[in-house]
């Protein structure tokens, strides 16, 4: 008698664990590797667009789960230093990578950034995640061959490994009145949704979201 009902019990039980690890296996994650432009410096976090996308995956009952590795200050070195130990700690999905910009800001070699914003595809690819790169500019007064080196080394990098690219994300924002703080680096509150509109739109050109 006890053994039929030890029977009965776990044969009761074994739908829910499926259905709880079916539930789990079906859900993707998001990595986020940028700088203050992804971090929200200067603006609430619930502002930023990182929570926006969240809150818009979410409310679509998506099976997304995002994590925002996003630092203010990092470089593309610290970035390619870091993400390997975030690759093992939440096995995403996707990683977006938005870094370079503070590089291109100090005068970084493009040759290096270039060479660490690689490593992070490459390690994430080997990881077996979807990569999406997110582009910056830098202001024309550290000279057009530089500048243009620095625009140009997204697009390479998204054709060399097959990515799905933003050239800009602050398109439509930088130098856009209220669209940018004081320091003219960072975009404000109000800029965030466009930037959340521009990886959006990213995540659906590569059949990430069907919405």
């Amino acid at each position: 008698m006890v053994l039929i009902v030890i029977c009965l019990l776990i044969s009761m039980s074994l739908p829910h664990a499926m259905a709880r690890e079916n539930s789990q296996s079906l859900q993707q994650t998001i990595l986020i590797m940028g700088d203050s432009i992804s971090a929200s410096y200067g603006i609430k976090q619930e502002q930023g667009w990182v929570h926006l996308l969240t809150t818009r995956l979410d409310s679509l009952n998506t099976s997304y789960k995002v994590i925002n590795a996003s630092i203010s200050g990092e470089t593309s070195r610290g970035g390619a230093n870091r993400i390997g130990k975030l690759l093992a700690q939440h096995s995403p999905d996707t990683v977006i990578i938005e870094l370079g910009g503070n590089d291109g800001l100090r005068g970084s070699p493009i040759r290096v950034i270039t060479k660490n914003l690689e490593d992070m595809i490459i390690q994430s690819k080997q990881f077996g995640a979807n990569v999406l790169l997110l582009g910056m500019r830098i202001p024309p007064n550290y000279g057009e061959t530089y500048s243009n080196l620095f625009t140009k080394q997204y697009q390479d990098l998204a054709i060399k490994h097959e990515l799905s690219l933003v050239p800009f994300l602050l398109e439509g924002i930088a130098a856009q009145p209220g669209m940018m703080q004081a320091d003219g680096i960072h975009p404000t509150a109000q800029a965030q949704p466009i930037m959340m509109e521009h990886v959006w739109r990213l995540l659906q050109s590569a059949s990430l979201i069907n919405d």
